[in-house]
């Protein structure tokens, strides 16, 4: 999603089943595996030992004390005592060895249902838990920017959307992990609400029981979570977000080289690429510190997600684009975390879907097979070994612009509810045979944009919130 006038184009992280051993004595203890180095780097599978205990990493891994990092959520698991010595105290202190970070290491708490914190001494506030209605209308917000949609503030947003995604929170650098967000300047942005005067909005939008998220990237925002430190610069920032304005969640929108797959790494049930575990990782970080009312969207682009059908980064199965179907693992491993996933349906080029034939933007049948691919699952990289596993009809949207000025492959109100009314009832589906069956639970739609929907007379809103709210 780019600022421009016109567009271009969870569960545990597949955590491995490790076998814990517990010595009943000292003699009956494993052999010690080598001992950990702080500056070694690890991947899956690997066991190491420190203070008397072998621990196995459950992904890539570089500098993370196995000591402190081995909680029910953490990288490492603790197979128990090896060599005949004890587990020593969760408070033994990090090794001196141990690489210093830019910002805290994030605690992961051993359990969802407690929140973590980037720092124990500020815990963070519980997001209270509260339903989407059965179907949504999702809508994005130029909150940070102006172009030639006009600004609008948040009072003005009407109550007909129940998502508002903020555009954008965006990283200082690329790796840096570090985000930010801030209202739009007064002199980029005539009529800008004050800051008081947002903070009141949102908190207006909350108790009226609109969701309010942080959508982090778009087009501009490039963000790689290269390094541990990156990752939990990235949690404590989006944590300094949410809190100041009082925010239900985040959107994560990746877009352009964000997330791309290492030379390698094949198994989307098993990602080892750094910018992929992190950012899971990450989200699994912010998720366990706000508690099970923290929403979470997501806005791939097609090419990183049913692209993944045929191709799957560079890999054995012909890819040329180490970014292809890159959203996989991280929409895999946080598949039980995720609100909505709302794949942006437009700016691509066309897709294979499961009929095994080539799909364009531009009328309903787009829409269908894409959506389709989401809800019935699909081979990746033509491996039937390897079956990226369908979301729930309640967790699946899709996005269409909502102008002709918004994005390419803009298709008018009726070509979007003959989608909708398909996927939904499986009827009206043109040529197409839906897979997926019936989805009566289907969530609903996202578009972009908010601001682009005023500026057409709301279009997209006065067609479709009456729609959704027929469909029962």
């Amino acid at each position: 999603m780019r600022r421009s006038v016109v567009l271009a184009a969870t569960a545990a992280l597949a955590v491995a089943c490790s076998t814990f051993y517990v010595a009943t004595t000292a003699s009956a203890a494993v052999a010690c595996a080598p001992a950990w180095s702080a500056g070694a780097t690890y991947v899956k599978d690997t066991v190491v030992s420190k203070g008397g205990n072998n621990y196995t990493a459950k992904w890539w891994t570089q500098g993370e004390d196995p000591v402190l990092r081995s909680a029910q959520w953490d990288v490492w698991s603790n197979n128990g005592a090896c060599g005949g010595t004890t587990n020593p105290s969760p408070s033994t202190p990090a090794s001196p060895s141990v690489p210093a970070s830019p910002s805290p290491s994030v605690p992961v708490s051993p359990s969802p249902s407690v929140p973590a914190s980037p720092s124990p001494s500020t815990p963070g506030t519980p997001i209270p838990e509260g339903g989407l209605p059965k179907r949504a209308l999702i809508g994005y917000l130029h909150a940070s920017f102006a172009n030639g949609s006009g600004y609008l503030r948040m009072a003005d947003v009407p109550a007909d959307w129940d998502i508002i995604n903020l555009a954008f929170g965006e990283p200082t650098s690329a790796t840096s992990g570090d985000i930010r967000f801030s209202l739009c300047p007064a002199a980029e942005c005539p009529g800008v609400e004050t800051e008081a005067q947002f903070l009141a909005a949102i908190k207006a939008k909350r108790a009226a029981g609109k969701k309010v998220l942080l959508s982090i990237g778009g087009a501009n925002g490039q963000v790689q979570l290269t390094t541990t430190a990156a990752r939990d610069r990235f949690v404590s920032s989006v944590s300094a977000i949410i809190d100041k304005y009082g925010l239900d969640g985040i959107d994560i929108d990746f877009e352009g080289h964000s997330l791309s797959l290492n030379t390698g790494d094949t198994d989307f049930k098993n990602p080892t690429t750094p910018v992929i575990v992190n950012l899971i990782s990450a989200v699994k970080s912010l998720k366990a510190r706000y508690g099970a009312g923290f929403v979470l969207t997501m806005a791939p682009e097609t090419f990183f997600v049913q692209l993944g059908y045929q191709y799957y980064g560079s890999g054995p199965w012909g890819g040329q684009d180490p970014r292809a179907g890159s959203y996989l693992p991280v929409i895999h491993a946080l598949r039980n975390d995720i609100t909505v996933l709302h794949v942006q349906d437009y700016n691509s080029g066309s897709i294979m879907g499961l009929d095994n034939q080539y799909h364009s933007m531009g009328g309903a049948d787009f829409h269908i097979a894409m959506t389709d691919m989401l809800l019935a699952g699909f081979p990746v990289a033509g491996n039937t070994a390897n079956v990226f596993p369908g979301l729930r009809e309640d967790q699946i949207a899709f996005g269409a612009p909502s102008s002709v000025s918004a994005g390419n492959g803009y298709v008018a109100p009726a070509g979007v509810q003959q989608a909708v009314t398909c996927l939904v009832k499986g009827t009206n589906c043109g040529g197409y045979a839906v897979r997926s069956g019936t989805n009566p639970n289907f969530r609903g739609l996202m578009t972009w944009s908010i601001n682009w929907d005023k500026f057409y007379g709301w279009e997209f809103r006065n067609s479709h919130e009456p729609f959704l709210n027929a469909l029962g």
